[in-house]
């Protein structure tokens, strides 16, 4: 075996670097939405060992709807790009090409146990360029290939050294061969395959054995004319320690998905649930249709599901001859491998092993997959496939007479092969491209026409979308999700009545419940939402919340383990004023998924409303453990944390609502309830500095305003509150709070009393009964020395709250003053109508701070069909209701209030008085 040298190396991987550099500008699409964006076992704050207990794609395993694909060390990779970029596409797709041109180079390494070095490198070459690699190399999700195929390579590699002098066995190769196979088994399942080639190689290259010599020799012995050599002995214990360590490989893998295959449909897999002979015919014809990609890469397409490839349905079908075609070729190139000795049978037999064995597990073999056709499983075959024509090549160049054609030819190949590549590389671009690119090579796929929709539904592009959904319908009528994607688009558009209509469609043509056989086995755990969708849908009407309560609960029993269910039933629950029973729902949603900070923060969301803030507290605490960058749960645990009044939470509050501005820089909120924090701190200037970025963000932020205008008042800058307040009127004219504070400081600081009349006569048009308006009224009155006018009104405001002391005492203080100013007191009609109140409203210094312009209420994560689950925002919770017992704080409220109060009588005492 030769070794590689430098120029070598710098020509393989210049090549890489020349066909892939634009994946570089690529996004994530397709799977990697899944694979990247949904997996929170990306996340640093997921403990290292769940990625060792999830799937690829982030599901545990133990769940029924989990792929069952185990490649624990690939999202290990993702990890660490992730740690580095976090989501920035770029580092992604670059270590992806580094991960190609590391294989290539491998690969070349193989190819000179089997060509020479020209033909090696021509190998080498065609394989780094091949467009098919596309899929595996600039589709993020295609690293599982890569990796399996760099640990895969370096096994059999590793084997090659097991041959000792003397043809001995080397124990150490052997070990490290079946370590390498480890690994590449936990990149992706394919990788176990190298076992089998390493055994053709061990049997038919390293001993040099032929098939009718082994005939002959199983033969003899069988019939006791003879013994088996030594040679073969050593070849056979090498034989059973690799067959022994697959086999216990294999136990391991079957325990890790707990005996289970994946749910798929017979829209990923058609000929999978087709009778026979549909399904052997079809399944055979799939073969030449992989090898014609590999041998005419010119179109492409990333999805080859549903109804891309029609069935085979009768023995007359003209594409059986492709099939009887492709076995013909296949059965002559393996009776020539395994029938003659010489380096090109050995080069053939390789070649075809690599072509064949790594192909076995997406093959429908064995087991069926999820896909009709996948590009990127073909990574390793093309390995074969590149060596075959190499072999092949070499054979004609060696002849006079087509050296120079064949040079040409193949200097067209792969300049060809190269740009095809490159070009095809741009059709990873983006979502919208990938699809497009994929409708003009296949018009029949249901799932295309979707996913061209999906790109269009995330450009908020309702109305293109909803003509793709439709086609898809069109293309696949009984598509349960195209109708489900039609269904939730007419919901974007608010056509709320053909929603209805398209979900209960959907509805009708999922599987008829069969006695005897388990309903969660037989559909694809997705389409289970339509009973999420549909029940969503129909309780936005209140009439109607029964029966979507009845939908999540037909949901659950169709799928006891449909966390989804339980999660939407929770909120449901929530909003039919059962808060208990949402516990409940969450709590065993939970059982499900304890790892989900959702869930733990919607189950706080439910203790808010149990009125337990403690609990809520807890579990808040419980969800930021699981995600320490958890927005809603930040936010809202530091508003408990406020609204406790417990001096010692303040500063954690204040931490968690640093690190929401952080990572929500443009929501006001955060910076006013940061400002309402300082407030509580006494800390004046930092107060001032957040509201003031919360109203930059947002300028018509009610409570924001009125807590900026009511901070200036509190620290004797009462003139700067007056334009804050014109601003607070200009937007809500209104504001019965904000006109009472710029009355009082219209009053008191600029001596305006016309301004300050307009702003109480305004209270009391849209608040007749409104004490504190009525009251300021009356001052305003005696301000204008209207000592008659003044007295009716303070009559008029005692009618109102017989009860407030401070009015009788006002009402004395003028009637005083018209009996000592000789003024004829005109007779007043006392008013019959008084109104109990617990407790007055307090002038503008004694107001308690407005803590949010209005409440959001919590809404529980949803389900979408079109990608395997994007997790939802929720919005945000928050409670002003009061509890029926005053806590310390209240108490504290209430004296402040009172010591205002006190001053401000004062003040109103003075001006009655004359002074």
């Amino acid at each position: 075996m030769a070794d590689i040298n430098f120029k070598e190396v710098t020509l393989i991987v210049s090549v890489v670097a020349a066909c892939y550099w634009n994946s570089l500008y690529c996004g994530f699409v397709f799977d990697d939405v899944s694979a990247i964006l949904d997996n929170k076992d990306l996340h640093p704050s997921t403990p290292l060992k769940t990625l060792f207990q999830n799937d690829f794609w982030g599901t545990p395993m133990s769940e029924e709807r989990s792929h069952k694909s185990y490649r624990p060390l690939t999202v290990l990779t993702f990890r660490l790009n992730y740690l580095l970029s976090e989501l920035k596409p770029m580092s992604y797709h670059l270590l992806n090409t580094i991960f190609h041109a590391v294989v290539s180079v491998i690969f070349l390494k193989v190819c000179k146990l089997f060509l020479d070095q020209r033909s090696s490198v021509i190998a080498a070459l065609l394989f780094a360029v091949h467009p098919i690699h596309t899929e595996a190399v600039t589709g993020v999700v295609g690293r599982a290939e890569l990796l399996s195929s760099v640990f895969f390579l370096a096994a059999f590699l590793s084997y090659t050294k097991s041959k000792g002098p003397d043809n001995s066995i080397v124990w150490t190769p052997i070990a490290l061969t079946v370590l390498l196979v480890a690994v590449a088994t936990l990149c992706k399942e394919q990788g176990i395959t190298v076992v089998g080639i390493c055994c053709v190689y061990e049997v038919f290259v390293a001993q040099g054995y032929t098939l009718p010599l082994l005939c002959t020799v199983a033969g003899q012995f069988l019939r006791g004319k003879g013994s088996i050599p030594f040679s073969m002995v050593q070849t056979l214990i090498k034989l059973i320690v690799l067959m022994f360590s697959t086999l216990l490989l294999v136990v391991i893998r079957v325990q890790v998905i707990q005996s289970q295959l994946p749910v798929f449909t017979r829209f990923d897999n058609p000929a999978a649930v087709s009778p026979t002979p549909t399904r052997q015919l079809t399944f055979n014809y799939l073969l030449p249709v992989n090898a014609w990609l590999l041998l005419n890469p010119s179109e492409l397409c990333c999805d080859w599901t549903m109804g891309t490839i029609p069935l085979i349905e009768s023995f007359l079908d003209i594409r059986n001859l492709a099939t009887f075609a492709f076995f013909c070729f296949l059965g002559a190139l393996g009776i020539f491998s395994l029938r003659y000795p010489g380096d090109s049978s050995k080069t053939v037999l390789m070649a075809l092993c690599l072509m064949a064995l790594p192909f076995i597990p997406a093959s429908n073999l064995f087991f069926p997959v999820g896909f009709v056709v996948a590009e990127r499983v073909l990574y390793v075959p093309s390995m074969g496939f590149c060596i075959l024509v190499a072999h092949g090549w070499q054979k004609i160049s060696n002849k006079s007479v087509f050296k120079k054609l064949s040079w040409i030819c193949l200097s067209m190949v792969i300049l060809t092969h190269a740009l095809k590549t490159l070009h095809r590389n741009w059709d990873w671009e983006s979502e919208y491209t990938l699809f497009m690119s994929a409708l003009k090579v296949n018009k029949n796929n249901a799932k295309l026409w979707n996913n061209v929709g999906h790109a269009l539904e995330n450009e908020k592009n309702f109305e293109r979308a909803l003509k793709y959904f439709l086609q898809a319908t069109l293309v696949q009528p009984d598509d349960i999700g195209a109708h489900m994607n039609v269904g939730r688009t007419y919901k974007n558009l608010n056509r709320t009545r053909e929603a209805e209509e398209s979900y209960m469609l959907a509805k009708s043509l999922m599987p008829q419940i069969i006695p005897g056989k388990k309903y969660a086995a037989r559909i694809a755990p997705n389409h289970l939402n339509v009973y999420i969708n549909l029940a969503n849908l129909i309780r936005a009407n209140e009439s109607r919340l029964e029966e979507a309560d009845q939908l999540y609960r037909q949901a659950i029993s169709m799928r006891p383990d449909f966390k989804q269910a339980y999660i939407s039933r929770g909120e449901l629950l929530l909003k039919m004023n059962k808060p208990l029973k949402a516990k409940e729902a969450y709590l065993k949603a939970l059982e499900l998924d304890r790892n989900n900070a959702d869930l733990w923060y919607n189950l706080a969301i439910v203790y808010i409303e149990l009125k337990e803030p403690n609990e809520a507290l807890k579990n808040f605490n419980r969800a930021l453990e699981l995600n320490p960058k958890h927005k809603l749960a930040l936010f809202n645990s530091a508003i408990l944390m406020q609204e406790s009044g417990e001096v010692k939470l303040r500063p954690e509050a204040r931490k968690r609502l640093l690190t929401y501005i952080s990572e929500e820089p443009q929501d006001a909120n955060g910076y006013f309830n940061l400002g309402m924090l300082a407030m509580d701190d006494k800390k004046d200037s930092e107060a001032e500095m957040w509201m003031k970025k919360a109203i930059k963000l947002q300028a018509d932020f009610r409570s924001a305003l009125f807590n900026l205008a009511l901070l200036y008042s509190q620290t004797a800058k009462e003139l700067k509150a007056l334009p804050i307040l014109e601003e607070l009127l200009r937007y809500y004219p209104d504001h019965t709070k904000g006109l009472i504070l710029k009355g009082d400081i219209l009053m008191n600081q600029k001596k305006d009393i016309p301004g300050a009349k307009k702003c109480f006569e305004k209270i009391l048009e849209m608040d007749p009964s409104n004490v504190q308006g009525k009251h300021n009224l009356c001052v305003v009155y005696f301000e204008e020395k209207d000592l008659l006018k003044a007295e009716r009104c303070l009559v008029e405001t005692l009618a109102l709250a017989p009860q407030e002391e401070y009015i009788q005492r006002h009402l004395s203080i003028v009637r005083d003053k018209i009996a000592s100013s000789g003024i004829v007191e005109q007779p007043v009609t006392p008013i019959d109508k008084t109104l109990d109140t617990e407790e007055r409203d307090e002038i503008p210094s004694e107001d308690v701070k407005e803590m949010r312009s209005e409440a959001r209420p919590a809404q529980i994560i949803k389900t979408n069909d079109h990608k395997n689950s994007k997790s939802n925002k929720q919005s945000t919770k928050h409670t002003d209701k009061e509890a029926p017992h005053k806590t310390t704080k209240d108490i504290k409220e209430i004296e402040k209030k009172r010591v205002a109060a006190l001053k401000r009588l004062e003040e109103i005492e003075r001006i009655l008085n004359g002074e």
